[in-house]
């Protein structure tokens, strides 16, 4: 039950508005004096449901039985609409889990979000902030660049968010053959994981097509998806250049029995020029003059027009 106390000591600022000025002059703070308050609805109830996501929540027990919740929000770009959720994720966390500690981690991967992410963010009044939070962020500019295959090995989980995190990086190629030389000796359970995740991490970049190269070269036992779906491409790529091969090679071979029963004379370097040729429609071409050709300048002249 409210008590009569409890309704007084707020209720005397909905009489007396400025009241707040005179009081936060005996506080010690320099407001300026308000001229006017309206008095709002004071039900905080969500009015409909808003879902509010944040990436990743963990629990996190200590070796002092210290527990705290680690909440995890990925970002990829400035968004001022942050600002908002990020404290409200806070309060809302503590609030549901019987105030345990919260810490709130942003992972960038470029230095401009990152500096954004990193200011603390305050609610409140210039004078007298309410609410200050303190992001901790991870990015480029901290975290470390592993160029060394056995400090990748200590700790390989570590590697791969150094390695997304510094995707942008100019030296991020020497980063991913770190990486991937780190795997080589990892059983499959720990280095399938780390091949999908960092893949997922460097999205579009150029960097991925290096890291999909790499899996491909240095990963080639494991059965990861990416590492499946590499050595499918790679399959069907030599199936390919093997048709056009072999498709090649038949038309040479055509061509030299073609020019061999018309008794036109094949010299080595003719022979040579016939067996290198990797073009079908310039090999299509000299059979088509083969056909009717009475000599060897008939066949490997300029093109007739056609």
């Amino acid at each position: 039950m409210v008590s009569s106390p409890h309704e007084a000591m707020h209720r005397i600022f909905q009489e007396y508005p400025g009241l707040f000025s005179r009081v936060s002059e005996v506080l010690g703070i320099d407001i300026p004096p308000p001229t006017s308050a309206t008095v709002l609805p004071t039900d905080l109830t969500e009015a409909r449901p808003v879902e509010r996501r944040v990436d990743t929540l963990l629990r996190i027990e200590t070796r002092d039985d210290e527990p705290f919740l680690l909440a995890i929000e990925a970002q990829g770009k400035k968004d001022p609409r942050k600002t908002t959720s990020w404290p409200y994720y806070v309060s809302y966390l503590h609030n549901r889990y019987g105030g345990l500690p919260v810490l709130l981690l942003i992972v960038c991967q470029d230095h401009a979000t990152a500096e954004w992410a990193a200011r603390p963010l305050t609610i409140g009044l210039r004078q007298w902030p309410t609410l200050t939070l303190n992001p901790l962020v991870a990015g480029p500019h901290n975290m470390p660049v592993i160029t060394n295959v056995a400090e990748a090995r200590k700790d390989l989980a570590l590697a791969t968010l150094a390695a997304i995190t510094h995707a942008d990086n100019p030296d991020v190629g020497a980063i991913l053959k770190t990486l991937s030389a780190a795997l080589r000796e990892a059983p499959e359970d720990i280095a399938d994981p780390i091949v999908e995740l960092t893949a997922q991490g460097l999205g579009n970049r150029p960097a991925a097509q290096q890291w999909r190269n790499l899996v491909a070269v240095d990963t080639s036992f494991y059965t990861s998806f990416m590492s499946e779906e590499i050595r499918d491409e790679g399959r069907a790529q030599g199936l390919a250049q093997g048709q056009a091969q072999g498709q090649t090679l038949g038309q040479a071979q055509s061509l030299l029995l073609i020019l061999e029963v018309r008794g036109i004379v094949v010299t080595d370097e003719m022979r040579e020029k016939i067996t290198d040729c990797t073009e079908p429609g310039r090999l299509r071409e000299w059979l088509e003059r083969a056909a009717t050709a009475s000599s060897a300048e008939d066949v490997f002249g300029q093109p007739t027009g056609r």
